[in-house]
C-alpha cells in the first residue's frame, strides 16, 4: 500500500492473525509469549501511526514514500526496529521464540519480517543510512554473542 493507514492496519492484522497460533498450545510459555508478542507489536504499531500522524501534520501527505519530516523519520525507524527486533529493542524476541512451536518461531522469524522491511525498503530513501547501518551492524553482533550466551537451547 502507498498509504500509511493502510499499512499500518495491514501490520495490525498480520500481528492478529499470529497471535492464535502462537498461543494455541494452552500451555502458560506460549500464553507469555503471546502476550510478549501483542504488546510489543501493539507499542510499534502505535509508533508507526504516531510517526505517520506526525508526518502528516507537518506535510500534508499521508503517502508513505513522502516521508520528509525528520522526527517522523526515526519515530518510524524506531517503530521498524521494535517490530524486527533490531538490537536497541530485541530483549522481546527470544523470550517469545521460547514459547512458541518450531514451526510458530519459524513463521516468527521470517513471513512476519516481510511487512517491517517491505516498509523499510519503501521509505528507505528518507530514512539515515547511517542509523540503519549502524543498526544493521549491532544486530548481527549482538545477536551473535546472546547467541552464545544462551543456556536454553529453545531461544536459539
Amino acid at each position: 500500500s502507498n498509504h500509511w493507514i493502510m499499512a499500518w492496519a495491514g501490520l495490525e492484522i498480520n500481528t492478529l492473525a499470529i497471535l492464535p497460533l502462537i498461543s494455541k498450545s494452552h500451555h502458560p510459555r506460549a500464553i507469555e509469549a503471546a502476550t510478549k508478542y501483542f504488546l510489543t507489536q501493539a507499542a510499534a504499531s502505535t509508533l508507526l501511526l504516531f510517526s505517520s500522524m506526525n508526518n502528516a501534520w507537518y506535510t500534508g501527505q499521508w503517502d508513505i514514500t513522502q516521508l520528509t519530516h525528520p522526527t517522523s523519520c526515526l519515530m518510524l525507524t524506531a517503530a521498524i526496529s521494535m517490530k524486527l527486533g533490531l538490537v536497541p529493542f530485541h530483549f522481546w524476541f527470544p523470550e517469545v521464540m521460547q514459547g512458541t512451536s518450531l514451526i510458530i518461531g519459524l513463521l516468527l522469524s521470517t513471513a512476519m519480517k516481510f511487512p517491517p522491511i517491505t516498509l523499510l525498503y519503501m521509505t528507505s530513501p528518507s530514512l539515515n543510512p547511517t542509523l540503519l547501518t549502524t543498526l544493521a551492524i549491532l544486530s548481527v553482533a549482538v545477536g551473535g554473542w546472546m547467541g552464545l550466551n544462551q543456556t536454553q537451547i529453545r531461544k536459539i
